[in-house]
């Protein structure tokens, strides 16, 4: 990572020379040709469990209801309540954590996660389903933050894109795995079950985290509102803004991608469970893949590389309308799609924690936190108007609205070239 102009505090374990000196002490620990050691592992099956928790609800929603004997419409509302609760609350919580031990706030945010899943399988009514779920929604972006904090330590300089696009992966292997698999216990034994399931594998993690993650501490030593000062740099803007917009162009149809499915498309009922599948497959790939493309520089290099790709997505959007008059073109397309949903992820990230460590070494914590905040963001924005898209255009109209968003993002992937070296920026274009 490049040294910032000002001189570091002394031992400052956020700062670039002292992350190099960690990553090099933590190397010597692991194999540098061995990628999936035990704590990288760990900190993607943690992502993995947060995941599950997360979507598993739009799975078995139904049984929910019945079993709470609420409205399908009411559980919904859960979802939104997630997403809500957990993007202003991600930053906050990161900074916070930012000022404790590393390894012990890790390991209580993991109690706390486990706490509020425990309490889902258990809760006899609404309201305390309610509270489990804000629980989680409270500690899940934060611990999403501090894992990424892990990557000098647990793996290699060589690795660290990869760290990142595994990590993220992890959410994407739950929408794949995770849930189908939870949907098919809550059919077959019971919602609650599906939760108690989550809470036993979340009490196994713990137990590997206590054993092998490291436990070198990197508190700041900045005060907390300091860390905030990172929001003053247009860099950082640039990352969030791009995010924004690039989840709220998939959003505004992969809210409604069942109902895409079976009404534009005419995929049979039996058959939109192996879409969605299919679909998730492709969001997978895009993850890993985005991993790739992080790797194509520092800084803002591979985040302002990713303007093609907006591009192209706007157009695949505005195609979208053709689904209903050409069914097997808009199934490819969605998949196409799915393939394009992820691939700006971990370039923001790779841009977030490079402009911290270059200028704001204190905020580390904070910046491995943007990236699910922003998203969070977009996808609340995205649904919401493609709710109102669907209810007064309807579906035929959902992708030509999501490329308005990447149409967004393409401003400001341009604008961020323009922080680019003039040489870079050039080779770029």
């Amino acid at each position: 990572m490049t040294n910032g102009s000002a001189p570091a505090p002394q031992h400052d374990p956020h700062d670039p020379a002292t992350v190099s000196t960690t990553a090099t002490t933590a190397t010597k620990a692991i194999k540098p040709d061995r990628f999936f050691n035990l704590p990288v592992t760990i900190l993607i099956l943690a992502s993995f469990m947060l995941g599950m928790s997360e979507f598993v609800v739009v799975g078995i929603l139904p049984d929910i209801a019945q079993g709470l004997k609420v409205s399908e419409v009411t559980v919904g509302n859960l979802v939104a309540l997630f997403a809500f609760v957990y993007a202003p609350v991600t930053p906050l919580g990161s900074a916070i954590s930012a000022r404790f031990p590393r390894f012990v706030t890790y390991l209580t945010l993991m109690g706390v996660f486990l706490a509020g899943n425990l309490l889902c399988a258990l809760a006899p009514n609404y309201p305390v389903l309610l509270i489990a779920r804000i629980m989680i929604a409270l500690v899940s972006g934060t611990l999403v933050a501090i894992a990424m904090t892990y990557a000098p330590d647990v793996t290699t300089e060589h690795y660290r894109t990869k760290f990142i696009a595994w990590v993220f992966s992890g959410f994407s292997i739950a929408s794949v795995v995770g849930v189908p698999f939870g949907t098919w216990v809550a059919n077959t034994f019971g919602w609650r079950i599906t939760f108690f399931i989550i809470t036993g594998l979340t009490a196994v993690l713990m137990g590997l985290m206590a054993a092998f993650l490291p436990r070198n501490s990197h508190p700041v030593t900045i005060g907390f509102l300091r860390q905030f000062r990172l929001f003053f740099d247009k860099r950082i803007w640039g990352g969030v803004l791009t995010v924004v917009f690039g989840a709220g162009s998939s959003y505004v149809f992969y809210t409604y991608l069942t109902p895409i499915m079976r009404d534009e498309i005419g995929v049979p009922e039996q058959y939109v469970s192996v879409g969605l599948v299919l679909y998730g497959v492709a969001c997978l790939w895009s993850n890993l893949y985005g991993g790739r493309i992080a790797e194509r520089g520092r800084g803002v290099e591979p985040l302002a590389r990713t303007r093609p790709i907006f591009c192209l997505h706007a157009i695949l959007l505005c195609s979208l309308a053709l689904a209903s008059i050409v069914p097997l073109y808009g199934a490819v397309l969605l998949v196409a799609l799915g393939m394009m949903m992820y691939l700006f992820n971990s370039a923001s990230q790779v841009l977030y924690m490079d402009v911290a460590a270059e200028a704001h070494p204190g905020s580390m914590n904070l910046a491995a936190s943007l990236n699910s905040m922003s998203f969070n963001i977009g996808i609340a924005l995205g649904s919401a108007v493609g709710g109102l898209v669907n209810d007064h255009l309807g579906l035929t109209w959902l992708g030509p609205v999501g490329a308005i968003f990447s149409v967004g993002a393409i401003v400001i992937t341009t604008l961020l070239r323009r922080a680019m070296p003039a040489k870079t920026a050039k080779m770029a274009a």
